[in-house]
């Protein structure tokens, strides 16, 4: 019986660890560079002249063949030519494809897109990075990183990461001020309504609300929470503070609901973690990204919603 096409890349790609910048660049170019080839495949035919490197290798060659795909990040800038162990993937790729060729025939453009899926799944697995850059304000790191998670969600329709980013540091920051058990976490995606919730977080009689889209919807949060005898807060991104306020103000709940920018929130909170040192920053900084990265290990299944922490 003939084995999946789909498994038997599965198969091949675990066995060699085809996973990282480097053997994916190759495969996917090798992959075309193959198609104009008769089998059985030779090695030598895919070698330079100085049997060094794999031919055919290249930024550019690489970004045109993704580019077909629809991939237009960079995934290496040498397209993989001088990556360790290019030579010995290559040679096992061929003994692959032929050992496939000799039980049915090989379908190169349904390999290519096999591969150009797992450089999707690469790029969508990365973690967002938060950089300490002491030439640069907090909130300009903030600000990269919501950019970051802004991105990814174009090029993801449908998966709200810059509101999960929002709504999980957030929890980060609740945890670095109250105990562990005193509030609930829960995923991005989980609607109040069916938690059970007058909020995302609820502490006291205070309310607090995640949102990168305040809404005539949230506003109805905010007046039963008050009818509750809660205070609603508001957490937003900067450019929504002022969209958040008119709302409340034509809801007639102006000074009734809080309002806070999540980039000064957390730019006060890091300061506040520093004692004021400017030069210490980066601690309270890496503080919050870990326990970001617990709120999004305990609440959620996809790993690059992950922020990795980078000091310079």
């Amino acid at each position: 019986m003939a084995i999946d096409p789909q498994t038997r890349l599965a198969c091949f790609q675990r066995e060699n660890r085809i996973h990282t910048k480097g053997p994916l660049s190759l495969v996917i170019q090798f992959t075309r560079s193959a198609r104009d080839k008769g089998f059985p495949l030779s090695p030598e035919d895919f070698q330079t002249s100085g049997k060094g490197q794999v031919a055919g290798l290249g930024g550019g060659n690489l970004k045109k063949i993704l580019k077909e795909h629809g991939i237009f990040q960079q995934l290496s800038a040498e397209g993989g030519r001088t990556s360790r162990g290019s030579m010995g993937l290559m040679i096992k790729y061929v003994e692959f494809l032929n050992d496939w060729r000799r039980e049915e025939p090989v379908d190169f453009q349904l390999i290519e897109d096999f591969w150009a899926q797992q450089v999707r799944d690469y790029f969508n697995n990365q973690p967002f990075t938060l950089t300490a850059d002491p030439s640069r304000t907090v909130g300009a790191g903030l600000d990269e990183l919501f950019d970051q998670a802004r991105k990814r969600q174009r090029e993801n329709p449908g998966v709200q990461y810059l509101g999960a980013v929002l709504q999980h540091l957030t929890a980060a920051w609740l945890r670095s001020l109250l105990p562990r058990d005193s509030f609930q976490v829960h995923s991005a995606s989980a609607a109040d309504g069916p938690t059970d919730r007058n909020g995302d977080f609820m502490l006291g009689d205070v309310a607090i609300h995640c949102t990168t889209m305040p809404s005539a919807l949230l506003m109805e949060k905010c007046r039963a929470n008050l009818k509750a005898g809660c205070r609603p807060v508001i957490v937003t991104i900067f450019e929504r503070v002022k969209t958040a306020l008119d709302l409340a103000e034509d809801a007639g709940l102006a000074g009734r609901a809080e309002v806070w920018d999540i980039r000064q929130l957390l730019s006060a909170a890091v300061y506040q973690g520093c004692l004021f040192r400017e030069t210490q920053r980066s601690g309270p900084m890496a503080a919050l990204t870990q326990l970001y990265n617990q709120v999004v290990q305990e609440t959620e299944t996809d790993p690059s919603l992950r922020i990795e922490f980078e000091a310079r």
